[in-house]
């Protein structure tokens, strides 16, 4: 009765592609049984699909967030060898599912010999994917975890500085040198960012000698998803960046996607803050409140 249930669920997963939500329901109530129940059930109904590839690396990253390493490293390894499967057929980024997927195995098998004590290890494989995947869309993330773990206390690396958006430009962050920074890494489309933006323009104005870089880049669609090229993106971005950051229009706004890639910014917002001799002080992917983010500007004022 139960594997009927089961299977029912998977049927109705399919048609609403909710399998990611389901296992995720199951892992926020640390329940790793009934998340693997839902995929086999889903497996037995549709087989092996990217969607079920992606699902599954849920279950490493629930381990991870709960700190049960061996979980996390065999929900990692099992990730992997699904996906090494799944690209016998396809390449990496011919769909979403998969590159999530090795992202995701990637991400928890680098946190997972970190917090196991083995950080030098963690980097080492790391790096060497970002190599391997250097061209595919999971560069960004893979870069993002390197900088978790390493780049707080390193000097920033370089911007590409060759677009802008409407307003004043930089020639380099040398240029800012000798004052803080905090780089805002926002797009168009995300509600987390135009939460963020007071949160920075009340820092400014309370710390003049902050400066602030509002980095972003065209994604290739407009409100709706309705996709676009640069010529009609562009202009929407300029009309979003009016109305939901007025008081950012006169920082440098960088147009750039390779600031993206260098700076892992997988996640929007990103905020990296950088003191006034160039060295990341705090690498934060996702919102912040000012409660959670003054501390760390007054520390290097």
């Amino acid at each position: 009765m139960l594997r009927l249930i089961l299977v029912s669920l998977a049927l109705a997963l399919v048609a609403s592609a909710q399998l990611v939500t389901a296992v995720r329901a199951s892992l926020s109530a640390k329940d790793f049984a009934g998340g693997e129940r839902v995929l086999r059930a889903y497996r037995d109904a549709k087989g092996v699909t990217p969607e079920y590839v992606e699902a599954y690396s849920w279950l490493g990253r629930g381990a991870q967030a709960n700190k049960l390493w061996d979980k996390a490293a065999t929900y990692a390894a099992e990730t992997r060898k699904l996906v090494a499967a799944e690209l016998k057929k396809r390449p990496l980024d011919a769909e979403p599912s998969l590159p999530t997927a090795l992202g995701a195995a990637i991400e928890v098998e680098g946190h997972t010999l970190a917090g196991t004590g083995r950080l030098s290890e963690a980097l080492a494989m790391m790096n060497q994917e970002l190599k391997t995947y250097y061209g595919t869309s999971v560069r960004t993330r893979i870069q993002k975890n390197i900088h978790l773990l390493s780049l707080v206390g390193k000097p920033a690396p370089a911007l590409d500085l060759q677009r802008f958006l409407s307003g004043p430009k930089m020639k380099s962050l040398e240029q800012l040198k000798g004052k803080p920074v905090v780089l805002f890494f926002w797009a168009h489309w995300c509600a987390d960012c135009k939460q963020v933006g007071p949160v920075l323009t009340a820092l400014k104005k309370q710390h003049p000698s902050l400066q602030l870089v509002a980095l972003t880049q065209t994604y290739g669609y407009v409100a709706g998803g309705e996709e676009v090229g640069p010529a009609v993106e562009v202009p929407y971005m300029e009309k979003v960046r009016a109305q939901y950051y007025p008081d950012l229009l006169n920082v440098p706004a960088p147009l750039s996607s390779e600031n993206f890639k260098r700076y892992g910014s997988s996640t929007s917002p990103t905020l990296v803050l950088v003191d006034k001799a160039g060295i990341v002080r705090m690498y934060h992917p996702g919102a912040m409140t000012a409660a959670e983010l003054t501390p760390f500007v007054e520390k290097v004022l």
